[in-house]
């Protein structure tokens, strides 16, 4: 209970918990936070370590744990801060599908600019201004729509999962093609002869056809942003009969 509490009270009143711990010139929760972010964002999640925080600082380890008690901890206070400084769009008067665009596109940049955060575990957020900020925005966006409490919680996560699981994705594709050093264009012209000397098309005549199709519409084998937005009208004609059950009218007509 003591050590959930010193973690509240970091998300909550950092500079508090400062005070009560004396300070170190130059040095402040929100520093040693911001460092974590800024090792997270150029080298990814298993790069960040107390350690490695410490170092980027210029002090002891021993220092960094008087500001945040563990590596746990400091991740909560990385996600609730990205959370916090997240820009939002005004939704009042706009039709629910552009406030939900909106909501969905707001979080597939959050996760491109932070492409750790989808890493973390949804099922344990950090209680923290950051999420609750985040949480009260969204929840706006399906005011009006006639859903009760549980059913507009139920929907939302559905909406972020969705934009998560997309932007991890074309975050995986952008990072495979940064290693490999070669484009997607490349990796094809490179592969594609020695792949048709094995190919049998009338074995396989439905994925030749359909990946034929889909390749010269696209121009590669995979467009994040086209899965993006195919995915996200998908996700919103679903969640437009899940409302038009809720007002009591036929989601068919």
């Amino acid at each position: 209970m003591a050590e959930a509490r010193r973690t509240i009270d970091l998300l909550w009143f950092p500079e508090a918990v400062e005070r009560k711990r004396g300070r170190r010139p130059g040095l402040s929760v929100a520093r040693v936070v911001e460092t974590g972010i800024a090792v997270a964002d150029a080298e990814g999640l298993d790069a960040v370590s107390m350690r490695r925080v410490a170092t980027e600082l210029s002090v002891v380890p021993m220092t960094l744990y008087t500001y945040v008690p563990d590596k746990a901890t400091l991740l909560e206070l990385m996600l609730d801060r990205v959370y916090l400084a997240m820009p939002r769009a005004e939704l009042p008067d706009r039709p629910w599908r552009e406030r939900l665009t909106a909501v969905a596109a707001e979080n597939r940049k959050l996760v491109e600019d932070h492409p750790w955060v989808a890493g973390l575990p949804a099922s344990r957020p950090p209680l923290g201004p950051g999420l609750m900020a985040k949480y009260e925005h969204e929840l706006h966006a399906f005011d009006g729509c006639g859903l009760d409490d549980v059913a507009v919680d139920s929907a939302l996560t559905f909406l972020i999962g969705f934009v998560q699981s997309s932007a991890r994705t074309a975050a995986d594709v952008r990072a495979a093609a940064a290693r490999s050093h070669e484009t997607d264009w490349e990796w094809w012209q490179e592969r594609g002869p020695a792949f048709e000397v094995v190919f049998d098309q009338r074995a396989y005549p439905t994925a030749t056809r359909v990946g034929a199709a889909a390749g010269a519409a696209l121009g590669t084998a995979y467009d994040p942003d086209h899965a993006y937005e195919f995915g996200l009208r998908r996700v919103l004609d679903g969640l437009g009969v899940l409302i038009a059950e809720g007002n009591g009218r036929d989601p068919g007509r």
